[in-house]
């Protein structure tokens, strides 16, 4: 006789009663019950009862255990409407190797409009403030704008008093995002991870 548990007679066998089913699916570890019954048609699993296993209502403990943070929509333009309006910031590091000047940590810095990008490299966190400030001196002469708003996480090198008194008197807003959500301040995060990877093909080419 042909084994009942072949692909094309599962479909023939009883349903399994609602509690015989949520049983199962707590044995197999909150297995969907999919795989439950691909489990079943393999004859993977022994001591499992030739039942269809059918969800009739949601897993609480599912709904909670395997629940996700939905994604942030990526935005098709620019926030700002001109250059300087809006300054993406992050600091990278630090990393395991040492340059050969001794620099571990990446300050990246870029323009929400025009998505230009600046790299400077620092030894210690210590030197964000100063290397900062000097920056938007130089650029916003350079360029002949201002900057109103600077875009952070809560790391304290943007935090400290000293591109605090900064940012007050020059009348930059700044602003940071809510803790482990990268995704508000994502153009910066996605840089950061460009450059990295980069760096990583063009040492992994010369090997």
């Amino acid at each position: 006789l042909q084994d009942t548990t072949s692909p094309n007679l599962i479909c023939l066998m009883a349903k399994a009663t609602s509690s015989q089913a949520w049983l199962w699916h707590r044995y197999l570890s909150h297995l969907n019950f999919d795989t439950i019954n691909l489990l079943l048609k393999n004859d993977i699993v022994i001591g499992l009862p030739k039942l269809k296993f059918v969800k009739d209502h949601l897993c609480s403990s599912c709904e909670l255990g395997k629940a996700k943070r939905k994604y942030f929509q990526t935005k098709t333009t620019p926030s700002s409407k001109r250059r300087l309006q809006l300054l993406h910031m992050d600091l990278c590091g630090p990393m395991r190797v040492k340059s050969i000047n001794g620099k571990k940590y990446v300050l990246l810095i870029v323009d929400d409009y025009s998505r230009y990008t600046w790299t400077h490299f620092l030894r210690s966190k210590d030197e964000t403030p100063e290397v900062l400030i000097d920056f938007l001196r130089l650029v916003q002469r350079g360029l002949h704008a201002q900057v109103r708003i600077i875009r952070t996480n809560k790391g304290t090198e943007f935090l400290n008093k000293t591109p605090h008194a900064y940012f007050a008197s020059e009348g930059i807003n700044h602003q940071t995002s809510v803790a482990r959500t990268p995704e508000q301040n994502g153009i910066v995060e996605r840089r950061n991870r460009t450059l990295v990877e980069a760096a990583r093909t063009m040492l992994s080419a010369d090997m």
